[in-house]
């Protein structure tokens, strides 16, 4: 088998409402998606989505995607898609780094390679736990009451696990943690989520301050060496996420004992052969792990969803789709869809998932196997 073509669409994709994290300094209304379809010269087609979660938040742009495929398509065309590796290895050839841009390629890849096997991609990826998993809400940062106004929101669809934003403030956070920890139902699980908004000083202080609570706080400072220095000094469970982007974060994570829990972002460590590393250094440590895109469709919901699908509990703690804030479908009622906060891979080969070539329109670039 090999791959024939490389065909890109870019689509613009509104939110409902703006949506504010690491303490309110990063506003997001629109996102930027690029869908990427593989063919091959056995009829099969693979599908990925990559869908940085705007350009402030992370080192990933959304046409950077699109120029880091055109870079390393020629890299690529001929090779069989199936085998992951060596595609993995020619793309960091081509380019090194830029791991948001190969995501969407990899995923497309093990969407042919699932379909021509007759098995969903988790099958492929190790074996499926097959329980649906919960779904975290997003709540943005707000006043405490606005935040949960937003919890209660999500509570009526059935969401039991929430992510608060905060970060905005060391006195503030306080009075926002203690606010919506006195207001959490017992089944509950409240993670909140600094994405690397505090300095050391404002980490320890607000962590220290709500030591009675059982809390996790996540990415509470910039950098992996500043997380550690809180760690030191604080004793709250923490979770690392917008600085674990590769297989050496992960063993810095687990050598230096930074962190108890991780959150791996398919489309940020570069797609699901080199988020299956990391997974596995995770678990032979006893690291718990959640699993989400860093934006995007139910494309990747879905393959964050099959990935997820891979961990044992108690290890795998929880997913996120940002579906419901979104305000277009490609693939309306397929793919993998919350219901009761808990979402479950779709049991089709492969990825299990395509978009409307109709809703897509015409392409923005295509690559080809030129013929001999």
């Amino acid at each position: 088998m090999k791959i024939t073509s490389i065909t890109l669409w870019q689509k613009s994709l509104p939110l409902a409402k703006p949506y504010w994290l690491s303490g309110g300094r990063l506003k997001f209304e629109v996102l930027d998606s690029t869908f990427v379809r593989i063919d091959t010269d056995e009829g099969i087609s693979g599908w990925g989505e990559g869908c940085p979660w705007g350009h402030t938040y992370l080192p990933a742009h959304g046409p950077g995607v699109r120029a880091g495929i055109e870079t390393m398509a020629s890299s690529i065309l001929g090779l069989d898609p199936r085998q992951t590796g060596p595609i993995n290895h020619q793309m960091d050839l081509a380019l090194p780094g830029h791991l948001y841009a190969k995501a969407p390629i990899d995923i497309a890849c093990w969407d042919i390679a699932g379909q021509a096997a007759e098995l969903p991609i988790g099958e492929l990826l190790g074996g499926r736990y097959p329980e649906p998993i919960p779904v975290a809400s997003s709540i943005s940062t707000g006043t405490p009451r606005e935040m949960l106004a937003d919890i209660e929101r999500y509570r009526t669809h059935g969401y039991r696990v929430h992510s608060a934003k905060v970060g905005a403030d060391a006195l503030q956070d306080i009075e926002r943690i203690r606010f919506l920890e006195a207001h959490r139902e017992p089944d509950e699980v409240v993670f909140y989520d600094v994405n690397r908004a505090w300095t050391r000083a404002e980490a320890v202080t607000v962590m220290n301050a709500v030591s009675d609570l059982p809390v996790t706080f996540e990415q509470p400072c910039e950098t992996l060496d500043d997380c550690l220095a809180v760690r030191r000094v604080t004793s709250h469970p923490m979770a690392i996420d917008e600085r674990l982007d590769t297989l050496n974060d992960m063993t810095r994570i687990v050598s230096d004992r930074i962190a108890e829990l991780i959150n791996i972002k398919i489309n940020r460590v570069g797609g699901l052969t080199r988020a299956a590393r990391i997974r596995d250094l995770a678990l032979a440590h006893g690291i718990g792990i959640s699993v989400m895109p860093t934006g995007g469709t139910v494309l990747a919901d879905t393959d964050a969803i099959q990935f997820a699908q891979t961990i044992p509990d108690p290890y795998r703690l929880r997913v996120w789709s940002c579906q419901d804030m979104i305000t277009v479908d490609p693939a309306p009622g397929r793919g993998a869809r919350v219901k009761d906060g808990l979402l479950a891979a779709p049991e089709a080969p492969g990825l299990g998932v395509a978009p409307d070539e109709q809703w897509l329109g015409e392409p923005v670039a295509a690559y080809s196997l030129k013929r001999t």
